[in-house]
């Protein structure tokens, strides 16, 4: 029989005293060498869990275990001092933000090399070679210069990489891996799969927490599925994905895109209303001109990007990029980290000026305007970002942050009257109660539907969707792509919408479009690129592809 390697009896977690547990009577173990994955929707209690096996609860939490063992070592009342030690050299984090996660006054190398220089008896040039190594097998195509490197330097990719390294640098013998593969793109995660499973070879024992259920089935040898702090189904991974028990984990596997047609439904709820998706009073506007259909949304022609480096070196982001976006579509944009899909995002935007080519917006000259004449028209264009908390002012409530996107570029009209405020809270399925709450106290969920509000005030005609729920769990993925697919039909609404999750691209695109080094490599219908990819690095991104069953 393996050896047994973690085991928690009872375990419950609460935040003060007369409060309700976040987690309630959780019971699991865990043996060397194996992986069990913890799934639920945000709030179920998954990272509460993990993070109390790693005595990081938090300041004010109750915590009450029958037990929590780690190799025979009981953990249940280990001091401050104790956990110091117990942390990266027994049990390795993989945190999912790996951008707070990492220490932005230090290079990826230096952090790595200090954990093996407190925890190890190497000398400096074999912690040298070690790091380089970490940082190999995480993924990273170039250790040295990543090594040199601080966390603000790298992408969204990169950084979860170097979390990676640095989490196995000490060879734990458990692993908790919270969503790792959430910020990779399909060839990344991959390796990180592969990784995980090298890991589990050499008898490490990982604990996943994860939204997305392909990466599970993947690499998970037992499902347990939380909801509202409790475990209500666990089991082997086949049994509880293709035969679940209970309705909760149901209604989690309905809600994966991947085979579900553009226009389907994913997250069971019933569509939004004309009336509610288009607040009268919040002056949206539906356009009839018969004319439109004819004129491009957004026409992208020929740009070209390229960045310089401290170096003097230089990388061309972008390089002779076309694309055309048709009023009332989704053009789906796909691609592996630093292919120059967030670059021409920004180009289209008008917030990057491009070396040559330009950019017209609904007929109309964009990207070679100055400023101050494009002020007039930005309300036509807006964005939903991957991280909406990051692109809130932590200071405003819900109702400013709104009320600021209603007034933009108008800031001679009066202000918005709170009706119209709370129309477009409506209109995104959030209560006009949460007007004066800050997003700070909000779920993932509803910040990236106050994100959705705040874009679609000032009555674009486009919206350029750069990773909008990557960093959502799969069930509250299905509400909001559920919403956007709503709105769309309510306001005619074109959709740049860039992800490297191919499930969500395959459901939600009328078209894509594949980038690879800067250049378009493969346009066509969505069926036409997932059913019969043609370039090589097409075919190459949907072998990497992780689906269910």
């Amino acid at each position: 029989m393996t050896a047994l390697l973690l085991r928690v009896e009872n375990l419950s977690v609460r935040f003060g005293r007369d409060t309700p547990a976040v987690v309630s009577n959780v019971s699991f173990h865990i043996s060397a060498g194996e992986c069990l994955a913890l799934v639920g929707e945000s709030g179920s209690g998954k990272s509460v869990t993990a993070r109390t096996l790693i005595g990081l609860t938090g300041p004010g939490s109750q915590v009450h275990a029958e037990d929590i063992t780690v190799g025979g070592h009981s953990l249940r009342s280990a001091s401050a001092r104790q956990w110091r030690s117990i942390r990266g050299k027994h049990i390795g984090f993989i945190l999912q933000d790996a951008l707070v996660s990492l220490d932005p006054l230090r290079t990826v190398g230096r952090e790595i090399d200090d954990a093996l220089r407190l925890h190890t008896d190497l000398g400096p040039r074999a912690r040298r070679a070690r790091v380089l190594e970490l940082l190999a097998d995480a993924g990273i195509p170039n250790p040295p210069l990543t090594a040199g490197q601080r966390a603000g330097e790298l992408s969204g990719g990169l950084r979860q990489r170097a979390l990676i390294a640095s989490a196995i640098a000490l060879s734990p013998a458990l692993l908790i891996a919270d969503e790792p593969t959430t910020a990779l793109d399909v060839t990344i995660q991959a390796q990180i799969l592969e990784l995980l499973d090298t890991l589990r070879s050499r008898g490490t024992a990982v604990l996943l927490i994860s939204h997305d259920l392909a990466v599970v089935e993947r690499i998970a040898d037992r499902v347990a599925v939380m909801r509202a702090g409790e475990i209500v189904e666990t089991g082997p991974t086949d049994a509880v994905l293709e035969e679940p028990r209970h309705e909760y984990t149901r209604r989690l596997l309905l809600a994966i895109p991947w085979g579900h047609p553009r226009g389907t439904r994913l997250s069971g709820l019933s569509p939004l209303s004309a009336s509610a998706a288009v607040p009268a009073s919040a002056g949206v506007r539906v356009e009839s001109s018969p004319l439109l259909p004819a004129i491009p949304a957004v026409e992208i022609i020929n740009v070209s990007k390229r960045f310089h480096t401290p170096d003097g070196d230089g990388f061309q982001a972008v390089e002779g990029v076309s694309l055309t976006l048709a009023p009332g579509t989704t053009l789906g944009l796909v691609g592996e980290s630093g292919s120059g899909k967030t670059t021409t995002a920004r180009i289209a935007l008008g917030l990057t000026r491009p070396d040559v080519g330009e950019v017209r917006l609904l007929g109309e000259p964009w990207s070679v305007l100055p400023e101050s004449q494009r002020r007039r028209r930005r309300s036509l264009i807006g964005a939903i970002y991957q991280d909406p908390l990051g692109s809130f002012d932590p200071r405003w409530t819900v109702g400013q942050i709104i009320a600021d996107a209603l007034t933009v570029g108008r800031s001679s009209r009066p202000a918005p009257q709170r009706d119209r405020i709370a129309d477009l809270l409506e209109s995104v399925g959030l209560s006009p109660d949460l007007m004066t709450r800050r997003t700070r106290s909000l779920s993932g969920g509803q910040r990236q539907r106050v994100s959705i509000a705040r874009a679609i005030a000032p009555s674009p005609r486009v919206l350029i969707c750069d990773e909008p729920v990557s960093s959502l769990d799969v069930s509250i993925q299905a509400q909001v792509l559920d919403l956007l697919d709503d709105l769309q039909s309510a306001l005619g609404l074109a959709y740049l919408f860039i992800s490297h999750d191919l499930g969500v691209i395959a459901h939600v695109s009328d078209r894509v479009a594949v980038m690879s080094e800067g250049r378009i490599v493969e346009t066509g219908t969505a069926e036409q690129v997932f059913a019969a990819p043609e370039h090589p690095y097409t075919q190459r991104l949907l072998t990497s592809v992780l689906r269910r069953g």
